[in-house]
This record gives C-alpha cells, sequence and structure tokens, in this order.
C-alpha cells in the first residue's frame, strides 16, 4: 500500500537494500510511474487447530499461527440469520456486520447483500473494467479527488475511499466518497529527502490525524493501510520500530476500518502468512473494527505472479479467519509499469471475476456473526490444519474451510446438534456429501478452498 512515487522500481531496489528495510507488501503508486521494490524476506508460518482462523486461539507474535483452537466457550453475540440459529450457539467476537457502516450517513452500504471488494489506487477511466470482474469500490485516487475522478467513479457507479485534500470539501454531501484514506503504511520505515529512511509514524501522529478527519467530516469513517509488518512481525521494512507490534494497538485507534498488506506469492513466502496478519490485527484492534484483507493479483516486480488458484487461497483464507472485506493490489513495476497487470493478465482476470462472484453471492453469509461452536475439524496429517468458519443464514448451516497448508489431507467435519441425516452442497463444485449424525469428511490438496452448504 506503499506511495513513494518518486523512485522507480530499480533505484527503490537498491536504495532498500542499502538501508537494510525494503518495504516489502507495500502497495503501489501514482498510476503511470514510479514504483517501490518488493524487498526482504521473512514470513513465519500458519500452525494450530481449527475454528476460525485462530480469532481467540494463537499467539500474535513473528510467525503467528493462522490457526489455534477456538472451544466452545466464544462470546454471546446476535444472532441474524433470519431464524436459521441454533439455540445452543454462542458467537465469536466481531465488529456488528453491515450494521456497523449505518453509524455514518455517508459511509460504506450497511446493506446484508453487500460485501467490499475494493482495489488500490487505480486511475477512475480504469473503473468500468474493474466492476466487471465483481469490484465495488476503489481505495486511493492518486493526487485526487479531483472533478474528473470523481465523475469518472459516479459515472461507473463505484464508490471511493480517499484523501482529505483536492476537491473533498466540495464534495461533502456527494456519495461517491464513502470513507477518508489515512497516510499509508505509517508502521514502515519512512523514506525521506536524502534517500535514506527515518522511523515509522508515531501512532500519536495518526490519531491525531483521525481527529482531524473527524472533525472536518464526522459522516464518514476513515480508513487505515498498514504494512508487512502486522503479519511478519520483525519485517525490517519498519527500520527502528521492528518488532515493536506494541504499536499497532494504538494505530488501530486512528481508524473505523483497517487493512494490512502482504504479497507471499510475490514474496516467496508461505501463503498463509496473510491469515497470521489478520488474526493479529483483529487481536489488536480488540475485534471491534472491520480488517480489510489486501491481497496479491499481480506479478508486481517480475517475481512470482500469484496463480489463480493462490490468490483464491488467500482470499478465502482471509475470510474464514474474519476479514470484513478485501483489497486487490492489480500493480506491476517491472519490467514495465501496469497499474491493471491484474487485469491485463487474463487467466487472473478470470480468477477475480469468479473469486468476487462467489464472495458477492455469499455476502449474506459472510455479513453474519461466526458461530464459535458449530464445528470441530480433525485434519488427517496433523502438520495440515484445516481452518473454518461458521454462520447460520436462511435455515442453512454454512461452513467456509481452508486448507492452511500445502500437502494433502482428509478433513473430518463433526457438527454440533445436527440430526442423524443431513447433507451439504458443496459451492461451485457441483457435488454433495452425506453428512451422518452431524459427521462428513471431504480431501484437501495444496490450500484447497471448500464452501459447505448443509441443510436437514
Amino acid at each position: 500500500m506503499h506511495r513513494n512515487t518518486a523512485l522507480i522500481a530499480g533505484i527503490a531496489a537498491i536504495l532498500l537494500l542499502a538501508a537494510g528495510c525494503g518495504n516489502s507488501g507495500g502497495h503501489g503508486t501514482a498510476p503511470g510511474g514510479g514504483a517501490d521494490a518488493e524487498s526482504g524476506t521473512g514470513g513465519g508460518t500458519a500452525s494450530g487447530g481449527h475454528g476460525m482462523g485462530g480469532a481467540l486461539g494463537g499467539a500474535v507474535a513473528g510467525g503467528a499461527p493462522a490457526g489455534g483452537a477456538i472451544t466452545d466457550g466464544g462470546s454471546a453475540g446476535q444472532d441474524t440469520s433470519g431464524g436459521s440459529g441454533f439455540s445452543s450457539d454462542t458467537f465469536l467476537p466481531w465488529y456488528g456486520g453491515p450494521a456497523y457502516y449505518a453509524k455514518w450517513s455517508n459511509g460504506p452500504s450497511s446493506d446484508p447483500a453487500f460485501f467490499m471488494l475494493t482495489v488500490w489506487l487505480q486511475s477512475p477511466p480504469n473503473a468500468s473494467r474493474y466492476k466487471q470482474v465483481g469490484i465495488n469500490f476503489f481505495t486511493g485516487l492518486w493526487q485526487g479527488p479531483t472533478e474528473a475522478q470523481l465523475t469518472a467513479l459516479a459515472a461507473a457507479g463505484i464508490p471511493t475511499i480517499c484523501d482529505q485534500s483536492g476537491v473533498w470539501q466540495a464534495h461533502l454531501a456527494d456519495k461517491t466518497i464513502r470513507a477518508w484514506l489515512q497516510p499509508d503504511e505509517p508502521d514502515n520505515a519512512q523514506a525521506n529527502a536524502s534517500g535514506g529512511y527515518d522511523p515509522c509514524i508515531d501512532p500519536s501522529v495518526i490519531v491525531a490525524g483521525y481527529d482531524t478527519m473527524k472533525t472536518g467530516d464526522p459522516s464518514r469513517p476513515v480508513y487505515l493501510g498498514l504494512g508487512r509488518g502486522v503479519a511478519d512481525t520483525q519485517y525490517i521494512g519498519r527500520g527502528t520500530c521492528t518488532g515493536k507490534t506494541d504499536m499497532y494497538k494504538d494505530y488501530a485507534k486512528g481508524a473505523d476500518i483497517l487493512g494490512f498488506d502482504i504479497y507471499p506469492a510475490n514474496d516467496g513466502v508461505a501463503i498463509e502468512i496473510v491469515a497470521s496478519g489478520l488474526d493479529n490485527l483483529l487481536t489488536w484492534s480488540g475485534r471491534s473494527k472491520p480488517v480489510i484483507g489486501i491481497i496479491e493479483a499481480s506479478n508486481i516486480n517480475d517475481t512470482h505472479r500469484p496463480t489463480p488458484a493462490q490468490i483464491k487461497s488467500e482470499v478465502w483464507m482471509d475470510l474464514v479467519h474474519g476479514a470484513a472485506g478485501i483489497e486487490y493490489f492489480c500493480h506491476r513495476f517491472a519490467p514495465t509499469f501496469s497499474e491493471t497487470d491484474c487485469l491485463d493478465d487474463i487467466p487472473t482476470q478470470a480468477a477475480l471475476k469468479d473469486i468476487n462472484a462467489q464472495v458477492t453471492a455469499l455476502a449474506p453469509v459472510l455479513n453474519n456473526p461466526p458461530v464459535a461452536n458449530g464445528v470441530t475439524v480433525q485434519s488427517s496429517t496433523s502438520t495440515i490444519p484445516v481452518d473454518t468458519r461458521l454462520a447460520r443464514y436462511g435455515g442453512a448451516t454454512y461452513v467456509f474451510a481452508a486448507e492452511m497448508r500445502g500437502g494433502s489431507t482428509t478433513a473430518t467435519f463433526t457438527l454440533r446438534d445436527f440430526p442423524a441425516t443431513a447433507s451439504t452442497e458443496v459451492i461451485g463444485e457441483t457435488r454433495t456429501i452425506a453428512v451422518t449424525n452431524g459427521v462428513f469428511t471431504d480431501d484437501f490438496n495444496s490450500y484447497d478452498v471448500h464452501l459447505y452448504r448443509i441443510t436437514f
């Protein structure tokens, strides 16, 4: 999510390596020029158990588990599933779903059928292309907002999250703008004019900026995107702030909506690290605010393009672990610059369309509170956990399951309070599985995702 536009990719790579603090996992830059190197290593891998990610279990230190057992305790929550809940359900803590956005008269939609699917720092003339693959928001407007940018987005029917700059004050009643954008990746070391790096921005500065934004317009929420250090807590790109995870609780006070980025396929680390970061940021924010999962969808620096299967896995690992929306990073910086690389690559474009259509269709389910005590999972290969998110909606039970390691395993799901016979539709796979006494099994290979709709 990085916007140091003075550097081209090659120069940035040299400077970052020399400084020892590459901003890997960062977002893109200005349309048509400038770049950030995506360098550095790190990671930490997911481990642990089942249930909705490691939402209540699992550490939040470096290499934090993307699993962690969920007990049958959980937190009490309101069942909004239209009468399809079980009387003994308990719910995971969460930010509240669509009703959260209803607090702002000009905020994102509070329609239960809406689920945020956004893209980072794109030119509004491309809005119709992104809309065709299911994108419903733009995050960031280069040197904007401008009248031309807002006019183009309004024509395409795509709202934006943008800076309080440019023509913003003339558009306080304009519902094309739905949230305000904080400075990007303040937790990273900040490039300075001399070609070196200053420390990360102190959280108090971000909180003060938040207060100023809310004074300027209290009718919209404020969004803050954080960097790779959320997931890779020893990431050197934070410079002198490396390892200071206690700062993130304070950063979280500077926004109503949170996000973070890490691009594992491009950077050569295990893709399950996206879920580790999701768990961390939910924990540090007290699970009281929506967290957007930011997903790689391009070959950023001519290293490794994420495959369609990897993009789907990263999206659903984040959703299983509680993401309240998905944001895609689509820029390519090398060997040539393109801000629409994810659309220009035909297999990636097709994957985004399919993934977004499925997520949108399941929005009413994803917007229901996750049940803490609805399912347990046993993996036949102990080193390959399968994590789940369970919700009730419309008289059905939905279990979204993601394999959290590469390899093969068979998962045995045990549903609480189910009758002797039931059936599960595997969504999007044209198959069904019999459920006997609440138990069914399925095979997983290479970060598979399976989505189940269970009825009786």
